[in-house]
Order: structure tokens, then C-alpha cells, then sequence
């Protein structure tokens, strides 16, 4: 029971973490991305996103400000300067809760490694103790 209560918080940090950890690579890239909004791009042909692999052809019309989706569905309207400090909040963000969620996994794991060990020794005593009590049996 101990052993797959800590099997579930293992499996709910790690989740977490790599959620995280995506997250966090997310708002990396979006970062990046705003180095090339540079006034010489202004009016050059991009390719637009529609989904994650369909995309369309457009063209940079304005390199000052940029739609950022700050979740659920909303957006707001941002200087590029105002967005590449939003990404580097967030990536802050995500840093400081994946250090918090590591001690906890790792604390999880180190649990979870003691019951494992206590439950392979109870398991090696017991079957001493029926070698022994058949031996016992045996002789008599």
C-alpha cells in the first residue's frame, strides 16, 4: 500500500516536471524567436502557423509589437520588449518550480527504494524461516 502511494506521487512529480520542462522549452523558443523581429525583416515573407504542421505564407507588417497568448485562449497585444520579458519571467517561473518538484521526486524515490529494500529483507527472512522450519520437520 506505502509502496504504491509513493509509485503515484513518483509518477505525479515526474509528470510534472516534464510538463515543466516543456513549458519552459516553449517559452524558451518563443523568446529566441523575438531576436528576429529586427526592423530589416519588416515587410519580408514568413510562413504563418494554423496548426502545429499546417502553415500559410504572410508577410512581417509590423516588427514593434507581437500577440502573445498568455493562456486559455487570451491574448494581448505586446511591445517585443514587453513580450521577451513575459518569456523570461515565465521561463523563471518554470525554473523555480521544477526546484522545487526535484527534491520532492527525488525524496519520493529514495522512499520508495527503502520500502522496496525493507519488503525484499522481510521476504529473505521469511523464506529463511521456512527453509529452517522444514528442515525442523524433516528431522523429525
Amino acid at each position: 500500500m506505502l509502496k504504491n502511494q509513493l509509485d503515484q506521487e513518483t509518477e505525479m512529480f515526474a509528470g510534472s516536471l516534464q510538463s515543466l520542462k516543456a513549458a519552459q522549452q516553449k517559452f524558451v523558443e518563443s523568446q529566441q524567436n523575438l531576436e528576429t523581429l529586427v526592423p530589416n525583416n519588416e515587410g519580408k515573407e514568413i510562413l504563418v502557423p494554423l496548426t502545429s504542421s499546417m502553415y500559410v505564407p504572410g508577410h512581417l507588417s509590423d516588427v514593434k509589437c507581437v500577440m502573445v497568448d498568455i493562456g486559455t485562449g487570451y491574448y494581448v497585444e505586446k511591445t517585443t520588449d514587453e513580450a521577451k520579458a513575459y518569456f523570461k519571467r515565465k521561463v523563471e517561473f518554470c525554473t523555480q518550480q521544477m526546484e522545487k518538484i526535484q527534491p520532492l521526486l527525488q525524496d519520493r524515490a529514495t522512499k520508495k527504494q527503502a520500502v522496496i529494500d525493507v519488503m525484499r529483507d522481510k521476504m529473505i527472512q521469511m523464506q529463511m524461516m521456512q527453509m529452517q522450519q522444514a528442515g525442523q520437520a524433516s528431522r523429525a
